[in-house]
């Protein structure tokens, strides 16, 4: 096999006969209903084998956005709490021996987010295109990871966010993305983009909740994973995942990547992140998610966006503004912008599949959008301002806060 181009698809499979059969004979064209194929029903050829891993919660939701505009078989469903059912043929509660299979050639992922990278990169290995939930990631060294293997296995991924292609169709937010992207824009005013409804009060968690036996149908060694292996608490899974740093971010992670996604698009920040962050919360406890109030990061342009909880202490009450026009340049330049071309029309994950394009929300436009989540509760958990560097992914001068940027995984886990 060679390197980056996965198995071949049976629909390539099928194009290469014919092409090898095809000369000198001549055939002549048998309609599908005589074989037994509804009118309908795309042929096998055309139908592609998925499997669902991570089944709780939102993982119904995200293979069927995964499957919109394919025509999709589910083969096979995957989650640690299939413990005491799961028959390795069409149940698992391994997703490594769920991926060993050949019939499946689309993967959506719905398991929290501690697992997000590590079976994407499992996937993309295999030969498999991935939809994954929302955060891409639990840290930013993973996202990096994600994005280098998925160049690596030349295969389609997507995070199951789909506010960009609306920005995208949007006049004002396509001027926007122009003026941004141009380079024209020498100094960016302080542009701030407000967003609210975090749900920071109802996944905020609670450190001295009781220690439970674990449920017999739930491996909780594999549901822990990467992440440190702790007595089971309730709370641990299920959507309350989201309370404990050991899984998830908070309401900020839970929500950031639905409101930021189609914010990064607009102002042309899809391959860099911000310089400065400062966050405003109370002090982090370290097991679990709490309150905070706004965070800002801040761009090496100036442009600033903002995360205002509206849910503890004071407001975030700077000079607000949304979007650009062409008044933001010197009047020499406002016409090479309008003779500027539109951007190109973003892929959609099934369109992706079908060209072997890149994806509207690909890795690394979806590991950026994370990297927004991701620096502000580094913010919140240090308690102080950070300096990063985008090109390196690294906080400048703060070994505790890169700790956060690279967490280390339980063995044998790794990157």
């Amino acid at each position: 096999m060679s390197k980056g181009s996965g198995r071949p698809s049976r629909r390539r499979f099928v194009q290469g006969v014919a092409v090898a059969t095809a000369a000198p004979a001549v055939f002549h064209v048998v309609p599908r209903h005589v074989l037994g194929v509804a009118q309908d029903q795309p042929p096998p050829s055309e139908t592609f084998g998925a499997a669902l891993i991570g089944v709780g919660g939102q993982g119904p939701q995200t293979f069927k956005a995964m499957s919109q505009g394919l025509a999709v078989r589910k083969l096979a469903e995957c989650d640690v709490k299939f413990l005491d059912r799961a028959d390795n043929k069409t149940v698992y509660s391994d997703f490594r021996r769920l991926l060993e299979r050949k019939d499946i050639e689309l993967i959506a992922i719905g398991t929290p987010p501690h697992w997000h990278a590590l079976i994407s990169i499992a996937a993309a290995q295999a030969g498999k295109d991935v939809l994954c939930e929302k955060p891409m990631t639990r840290f930013i060294a993973e996202g990096r990871a994600v994005v280098n293997a998925f160049k690596r296995y030349g295969r389609v991924f997507q995070v199951g966010t789909f506010g960009r292609f609306g920005a995208s169709k949007d006049p004002n937010r396509v001027l926007t993305h122009k003026i941004m992207r141009s380079g024209l824009l020498k100094a960016c005013p302080a542009v701030h983009v407000h967003s609210e409804s975090w749900k920071v009060k109802e996944w905020s968690g609670r450190p001295d909740l009781p220690v439970r036996p674990v449920p017999k149908n739930l491996d909780w060694d594999l549901y822990c994973g990467p992440s440190p292996l702790k007595p089971f608490v309730r709370e641990r899974v299920g959507g309350t995942h989201r309370r404990y740093w050991d899984y998830d971010g908070g309401g900020l992670s839970d929500m950031g990547q639905h409101f930021w996604d189609p914010v990064q698009w607009t102002f042309g920040k899809d391959d860099t992140s911000p310089v400065e962050v400062e966050a405003h919360a109370p002090p982090a406890h370290p097991e679990v998610t709490g309150m905070w109030g706004w965070v800002e990061l801040k761009y090496a342009d100036g442009l600033t966006f903002v995360f205002d909880s509206k849910e503890w202490g004071e407001r975030y009450s700077r000079k607000t503004a949304r979007g650009l026009s062409l008044e933001d340049l010197p009047e020499g330049e406002r016409e090479k912008i309008k003779a500027m071309p539109d951007p190109e029309p973003l892929l959609t994950f099934a369109e992706a599949v079908k060209t072997r394009k890149q994806a509207g929300g690909n890795a690394e436009a979806s590991h950026r959008c994370a990297t927004l989540l991701h620096l502000a509760n580094v913010a919140i958990r240090t308690g102080r301002k950070i300096k990063y560097d985008p090109v390196k992914e690294q906080v400048v001068g703060d070994e505790e806060a890169n700790r956060l940027v690279n967490q280390p995984m339980r063995a044998p886990w790794h990157l």
